[in-house]
């Protein structure tokens, strides 16, 4: 049975969907890298809400697909972007994510990292900006949790050069219990974070980022970059000091930069892992054996389906990974926190079906065709 797709110029186009699934099984952890999905939350579809106001977050559901990644062998990298933080979920209902989460990773034995942030603030001195990542820093380590210390708005606004930088990440670095992960945020994933670093050229904030982690080498476990510029990874990851690892978080090129090369590699924290989770765990466990074509030949092909999510604007991505996760039957519904399911078009929306059918990533086709033909039904697509 065929769908009738929409096409961006007004069109419409049959696609015949595929019939089987990958076979994916829930495995042991990979062992050659470290691997986070950036994991997204589950909205309340029956609570009353606005765009403004609190998210209402279906806590069974959210919890459940952590555990969906937990059983592949995935770390869970928790309250980040991909969980909508600032675009949809303040700092309440993250803090509670965190203790929910951090719980849940304890009772399955799961591997969880989570944002720290500034959030509960929207602007201030920086000394008011130390302490609000001071609360939430004590929150994620109170909970058991690694602590991922994100980019911040607040910081970005207030910051007059790199000297604020590096005596703010300092002082946090000192007073952190464990080595955390530094997050470097780029403005395609969130406009307010240009100039991050004290400059809006690249270069030069390069230099601070390493000049903070050279600083406190023993307090940072790795860094997660999401510039979505590989060649400028590679460069960074080549003069990292010994033992801090790189986090991809290049949602354009991770095949080829978890793969790596005869200088290094990069680890994973990624929103595309959230969709390709158990594909891209079984690809990290063929790296395991030494085969990096077996490695490529499973993770290429989904390059073209991570490329559509996460094209500008491209901090919108979270629509499409929802969207996935609803055709995939991990939530009933297609609702997030703050409305943002109407950030992205019909047309956009189904070419992620069609990239991800296939790709095999739906555990039942058939319920994800139904799931795709309702919503073409209320757009009005005749089918």
């Amino acid at each position: 049975m065929t769908l009738r797709l929409p096409l961006p110029d007004g069109s419409t186009r049959a696609y015949t969907p595929r019939t089987e699934p990958l076979a994916l099984s829930p495995a042991g952890p990979p062992t050659s890298r470290t691997v986070f999905s950036a994991a997204h939350v589950v909205a309340d579809p029956y609570a009353d809400t606005t765009p403004d106001s609190p998210a209402a977050v279906d806590w069974d559901a959210t919890l459940a697909f952590r555990r969906h990644l937990w059983s592949h062998g995935l770390g869970v990298a928790e309250a980040m972007d991909t969980a909508q933080r600032g675009m949809g979920l303040d700092w309440a209902g993250a803090a509670e994510l965190i203790r929910r989460s951090a719980a849940e990773a304890g009772a399955v034995g799961g591997r969880i990292a989570c944002g720290v942030g500034t959030d509960q603030i929207t602007g201030g001195t920086l000394a008011e900006i130390r302490a609000a990542y001071e609360e939430q820093l004590a929150v994620v380590e109170e909970s058991g949790a690694q602590a991922v210390l994100m980019a911040s708005r607040a910081l970005a606004a207030a910051a007059t050069g790199p000297e604020d930088y590096l005596d703010l990440y300092g002082h946090l670095l000192r007073q952190a219990g464990e080595p955390v992960i530094l997050h470097w945020l780029g403005p395609m994933f969130d406009p307010a974070l240009d100039g991050y670093w004290g400059s809006a050229d690249l270069d030069a904030a390069t230099e601070t980022f390493l000049d903070v982690i050279g600083a406190h080498p023993d307090k940072v476990d790795g860094i997660k970059v999401s510039l979505l510029d590989a060649r400028r990874e590679v460069e960074l990851r080549r003069r990292l000091p010994e033992g801090v690892r790189c986090y991809t978080g290049d949602d354009f090129h991770y095949p080829e930069l978890i793969a790596g090369d005869e200088q290094g590699f990069s680890h994973a924290l990624l929103g595309v892992f959230d969709p390709l989770g158990p594909l891209a765990a079984e690809a990290v466990r063929i790296l395991d054996t030494g085969d990096a074509a077996g490695f490529r030949k499973a993770l290429d092909p989904t390059v073209a389906l991570s490329r559509h999510l996460f094209r500008p604007p491209t901090r919108f991505y979270k629509t499409g990974v929802v969207f996935l996760a609803w055709l995939a039957g991990h939530q009933e519904h297609f609702t997030m926190v703050g409305g943002l399911q109407s950030a992205r078009s019909l047309p956009h929306l189904a070419r992620a079906y069609e990239l991800a059918d296939g790709l095999g990533l739906f555990p039942d086709p058939a319920r994800a065709q139904s799931r795709m033909r309702s919503l073409l039904t209320v757009y009005g697509v005749p089918q």
